[in-house]
């Protein structure tokens, strides 16, 4: 079990707003929750696509069990957004929750 002493970053996760009423897809985001989690950054890639450098960062984000996160939503935290690739639920019931996020930024 994670000690609570080990969350101690604090996150947003966001969805996007939807679509409207005729079907197409809106622009903007809704927050789901703020929540205390654990984030690590156990490697990082560069690499150069387009001619433009890129840099992108995995990082695996612990929270307490919360109902509805999906990939495809993402994650907020010290001025980096990390989208959600895939969400992994502990083995042993619903205790936590570990989000496997990348972010890919371009320099110029």
């Amino acid at each position: 079990m994670t000690a609570i002493g080990k969350l101690r970053h604090l996150v947003t996760i966001k969805r996007p707003i939807g679509r409207d009423t005729a079907g197409q897809p809106q622009t903007g985001s809704v927050e789901v929750a703020t929540v205390w989690a654990d984030v690590r950054h156990p490697n990082g890639l560069e690499t150069i696509k387009s001619d433009a450098e890129l840099s992108i960062v995995k990082a695996s984000i612990r929270i307490r069990y919360l109902d509805g996160i999906v990939a495809g939503m993402w994650v907020e935290h010290d001025g980096e957004t990390y989208d959600i690739r895939a969400v992994l639920k502990d083995p042993t019931g619903r205790r936590y929750l570990d989000l496997v996020c990348q972010t890919g930024a371009r320099r110029a």
